[in-house]
């Protein structure tokens, strides 16, 4: 779901709550060691987050965001900020190329730039995929 979080909008913050969760409290944050991710380059974008980011000319930036049951991916365009919303049952992360990340979510996706150096941000997404791994549980295979 990519949503417009501008403004206060009481609806938008109950259907995100819905998908992915309310926030951590302050003691799971401490206990996760944070929650939330650096500043990330995009490199690439699906279709509909590419028309958004064009709009300006400023230099395209997302961050991450955790969730109990998924993820928020957040950037700005203009003035407005946006959030893509990616329950973990829907999320799909992977390392394509040596140096990008890729998270798909339906027929969205954001590619992010990390390099061998941005040891932060390996780290981050080590810890979403361990978040995602203990939320579904056993599986098949695991048998």
């Amino acid at each position: 779901m990519l949503v417009n979080v501008s403004y206060n909008n009481k609806q938008i913050d109950n259907k995100i709550d819905q998908q992915v969760g309310k926030p951590y409290s302050l003691p799971e944050r401490f206990k996760l060691k944070g929650i939330g991710s650096p500043k990330l380059i995009i490199t690439q974008t699906s279709i509909q987050i590419h028309n958004l980011l064009i709009l300006d000319n400023n230099r395209n930036q997302c961050n991450i965001e955790m969730r109990p049951n998924g993820i928020i991916v957040g950037f700005r365009s203009l003035l407005e900020s946006y959030a893509l919303v990616i329950p973990y049952h829907k999320l799909v992360l992977y390392k394509g190329k040596a140096e990008e990340y890729s998270i798909y979510k339906d027929n969205y996706f954001i590619k992010i730039q990390a390099r061998t150096k941005d040891k932060e941000i390996h780290r981050f997404v080590q810890k979403i995929l361990k978040a995602k791994t203990r939320l579904s549980g056993l599986r098949i295979e695991d048998i």
